[in-house]
């Protein structure tokens, strides 16, 4: 083993392997390393600080030292992580003899699979990885595919029970392993091992996870209200007749959404002027009443599109290495625009700008953005970054930005956009993610609860779900119509609150591409739910200046308004099991039901005294407690002699 030591870094040389050592950010060290016979330097997303370490020989092994982090490289290759003296992570041995640390499998051109091994540690807990669709609040014991799908976006990131963060600086396709007898990292294809460890309690580790992946701008106080959205108004006066009942009924609106096929092909970006005649009044009429304008679009195009030829002869669009370049069918095959490429996202802008914001529009609805492609086969796709199984998880970072410059450039400080999918530093293009096509269940709530709070941790604190779930719901089913009041009560205490979904049983037109589901206002699912449902449209107004106060904390530190118990509370064990409540904020505990006819629920109350809004009775705690909530009680608990009491 050769080292080469720098104020800044270790070099490190052995036989097939070269790699870099160094300090990255407050307490964090970065570990990168290659097969091949130079080291390439990709920061993708990263942004690493220049920050002098402490280096030095010792007993044959190198140490960097950076803050209360120190990383060791032993002369067989491998590498242990120490925070305030304590080893907190460890490289784990494939072979014999203490050898066989990282895995190199070669793809041609100096790619190659990778894979990184670590000790185990049973009683260690992982937080983060995005969102997906499974009942896990503790990731510990699962496998992770690496790879954005409808309903699972894949953030390359973990924070440990045990006091660290983990960055996978590898937006390839791939795998985490969270076992029980190892923890592994997997990646499909990279031109080498990049990743870091950041030391610290969820509040520090956080901070620093922002620094060096970007920090989401200050949210407008518009966008912590109220959206409206369904699938789908089909033309002007649907919209500005939803609109006026809500400022009729005296229910606070912020923003109402106009869902895809409102445009002529895919690909076209502009809307179809059979049925939207004049957007600009449209979009006027709207901002009169206080209401912002989002319109969907889809990263599909297709060749009736009049887009389509001078993108396919620009190499903007993504095409496959086998096979056709359609990669999606929806009412035909469509390519998909290729995001990481600068003169497809400055092309797109000008046909945004110049269809949808010169009409009003105020935000954009990214959906599709993982981008969906059918069959998974990330490897066949070529992007401007580089091939799918490589780069692909980069793709709803730089449709995020297509937007994000485009406004800039225009002078805009307000951006705001919907996004199916993300990854590290999306956050600071003003993306809002959301869950995805979910059902309309019970279970699927359950699911999103916890969904939430691993995305939390990943340093993205914009997050919503759709409001009663996306598919399968029947307004007019009691089994829906108590789901819609539990799914709502969450909706409240969530960054961005957001009614959405494709609601079953309407007599649908059939003149358009695309009909609309049945309704999905808040008056469309019984007159108690109703009278319900305003009042919590009502107290999510009340509480906007505390959500902005929390949300302005985001901005500033990277800490997310909606985050998990431990986070406030990391000496306390029963903090980091508790996925089904969580802190709304530094005052608020919301404990939500999720379960079909549920009245009550235990609820942990960490140290402090807390009150229960309902009805203000003063808990000790350091206590579980059983509290009963009919169908239209909620559970939220407030630090005692917050001021944020009063909104309740």
């Amino acid at each position: 083993m050769n080292f080469k030591l720098d104020k800044h870094y270790i070099l490190f040389q052995r036989a097939g392997e070269t790699g870099k050592i160094s300090a990255c950010g407050k307490d964090s060290i970065r570990f990168q390393a290659t097969a091949s016979g130079q080291l390439t330097e990709q920061n993708w997303t990263l942004m690493p600080q220049n920050i002098p370490a402490k280096v030095w020989i010792e007993n044959g092994n190198a140490c960097l030292e950076n803050g209360n982090m120190l990383a060791v490289m032993e002369e067989c290759g491998k590498i242990s992580f120490y925070y305030k003296g304590r080893k907190i992570l460890e490289e784990m041995p494939e072979l014999t003899f203490n050898s066989g640390y990282r895995n190199y499998e070669n793809k041609g051109s100096n790619l190659w699979k990778i894979r990184v091994s670590f000790e185990a540690d049973e009683k260690e807990a992982f937080y983060g990885l995005g969102h997906e669709r499974i009942n896990c609040f503790n990731k510990k014991g699962c496998t992770v595919d690496l790879c954005h799908v409808n309903t699972k976006t894949s953030i390359p990131y973990v924070y440990s029970s045990l006091g660290y963060g983990f960055i996978w600086n590898m937006p390839s396709t791939g795998r985490a392993e969270l076992a029980s007898n190892r923890t592994r990292w997997v990646s499909d294809c990279a031109k080498g091992v990049d990743y870091v460890i950041i030391g610290g309690s969820p509040y520090e580790v956080t901070k620093t996870l922002t620094d060096l992946t970007g920090h989401a701008p200050k949210i407008p106080e518009w966008a912590l209200g109220f959206w409206q959205s369904k699938l789908r108004y089909e033309n002007e006066e649907q919209v500005l007749t939803v609109a006026r009942k809500y400022k009729e009924l005296g229910i606070p609106l912020s923003v109402i959404i106009i869902d895809y096929f409102h445009w002529t092909e895919q690909g076209d970006y502009r809307f179809d002027p059979i049925y939207w005649k004049n957007p600009k009044k449209m979009a006027d009429e709207l901002h009169q009443m206080g209401v912002r304008l989002m319109v969907s679009m889809w990263p599909t195009i297709n060749e009736k599109s009049e887009n389509y030829h001078y993108m396919m002869e620009h190499n903007m669009l993504m095409r496959t290495a086998r096979g056709s370049n359609r990669v999606f069918d929806f009412y035909g095959p469509q390519a998909e625009i290729d995001a990481t490429n600068p003169e497809t996202r400055a092309y797109v802008w000008q046909r945004l700008k110049e269809n949808y914001y010169d009409n009003g529009v105020d935000c954009m609805w990214f959906d599709e953005a993982e981008p969906e492609i059918h069959p998974e086969h990330f490897d066949n796709l070529v992007l401007y970054e580089g091939n799918g199984d490589e780069v692909a998880l980069l793709y709803p970072y730089y449709y995020a930005k297509l937007v994000y410059d485009g406004m800039v450039e225009l002078g805009k400080k307000e951006v705001v956009t919907l996004s199916r999918s993300a990854y590290l530093g999306a956050q600071k293009f003003g993306t809002v993610v959301w869950s995805g096509d979910i059902p309309s269940t019970f279970e699927s709530l359950t699911e999103q609860v916890k969904s939430g709070l691993n995305m939390s941790m990943c340093g993205i604190p914009w997050w919503n779900t759709d409001i009663g779930g996306f598919y399968g719901g029947d307004i007019h089913s009691d089994y829906f119509k108590e789901l819609i009041i539990r799914w709502f009560q969450y909706g409240v205490f969530c960054p961005v609150m957001r009614l959405h979904g494709s609601r079953i049983g309407a007599d649908r037109t059939r003149n358009i591409i695309e009909p609309s589901g049945d309704d999905n206002e808040i008056w469309s699912f019984g007159t108690e739910n109703f009278s319900a449902l305003k009042e919590l449209v009502l107290l999510r107004n009340r509480l906007i200046p505390y959500i902005k106060e929390n949300m302005d904390i985001a901005s500033e530190y990277g800490i997310p308004v909606m985050r998990p118990m431990f986070f406030d509370f990391p000496y306390d064990s029963v903090c980091y099991e508790t996925g089904d409540q969580y802190l709304f904020g530094s005052d608020i505990i919301f404990a939500p039901i999720t379960t079909q006819g549920c009245t009550s629920r235990k609820v942990y109350l960490p140290e402090g005294t807390w009150i229960l809004t309902k009805d203000k009775t003063v808990y000790k705690g350091k206590k579980w407690y059983d509290i009963n909530a009919g169908i239209y009680e909620y559970i939220v608990f407030v630090k005692n002699n917050s001021p944020v009491l009063s909104c309740f």
